[in-house]
């Protein structure tokens, strides 16, 4: 029997990917827009590059059923998705293939043909500009205090990438501020004492960290400083690192990594955190 158009459907859907998923997001708010009364509630797998990996997203797949889109390179971690849901009764398909046909299908409803629905300034919208505002507001350990509010909360000695990482995830709509770790400055123990935010803490290769100030110093036509220092520099990180370790506070190697690469991590993190402490 088709469900009533008329009735607001909430369902799940999982996105899985051997990347950052953020191809997956983009497709998926564009299609599910063209569904007026349906409301995605978005499960985000993203750099899933291990068998390990899979079947903790199979799990998670199986406890909160729905629907699946997937971009997989890998065949044996396709064929276990594909192998798994089929097994489930789940729906899953490529993005390759016709995703509003099978979306269409699975909510019993008619495509609006809106064009440019996914730009509609919905409840997100709104919530990504305040959040993109947050971060703006909390940069580079501005406003301490109000860091009390922030979902993700980042911190690393400069140049680790922090400002531009606070800003993607924002534009996700997490509520980001960042802080910056130097040795000649007191760190905010007052930190410690908030509930709310998920800390994380990003660190890099010295070698690397050395690169891009000395990078950074010739855009500015400035000379040479400590502030290059090779051993300068791995000192800054290993008190960083005895830091993380102390407060257990999970941690991100930047090195190799491009900003949607790290925050896709820290998106995996922040909901594994959630799940854990039974957040919503």
């Amino acid at each position: 029997m088709a469900r009533n158009p008329n009735i607001a459907i909430y369902f799940h859907v999982h996105l899985v990917s051997d990347s950052t998923g953020e191809t997956l997001v983009a497709m998926m708010k564009a299609s599910t827009a063209q569904f007026g009364k349906a409301t995605a509630l978005e499960h985000l797998h993203s750099l899933v590059r291990s068998e390990e990996q899979m079947r903790r997203t199979l799990e998670d797949i199986e406890k909160r059923p729905g629907v699946v889109l997937y971009t997989l390179v890998n065949p044996e971690r396709r064929r276990m998705l594909e192998d798994h849901c089929a097994k489930l009764n789940i729906p899953a398909i490529s993005i390759l293939d016709p995703t509003l046909a099978m979306l269409g299908r699975y909510l019993g409803a008619p495509v609006m043909q809106e064009i440019g629905a996914q730009r509609n300034l919905d409840a997100d919208y709104y919530d990504r500009i305040a959040a993109l505002d947050f971060a703006m507001a909390h940069d580079d350990g501005q406003n301490v205090i109000g860091l009390r509010e922030a979902d993700i909360i980042l911190l690393g000695v400069s140049r680790t990438s922090k400002t531009p990482t606070s800003i993607y995830l924002a534009n996700r709509g997490f509520r980001t501020g960042n802080i910056p770790l130097v040795p000649t400055a007191p760190w905010p123990k007052i930190i410690e004492s908030f509930e709310k935010p998920f800390i994380v803490g990003l660190f890099a290769s010295p070698n690397r960290i050395v690169q891009i100030r000395q990078q950074r110093l010739e855009n500015l036509n400035a000379g040479e400083t400590d502030y290059t220092d090779e051993q300068r520099v791995r000192e800054e990180m290993q008190q960083a690192k005895r830091m993380f370790i102390k407060l257990g506070y999970p941690v991100v190697d930047v090195t190799r990594r491009s900003i949607e690469e790290t925050s896709a991590q820290i998106i995996n993190l922040f909901q594994a955190h959630k799940d854990k402490v039974g957040l919503p």
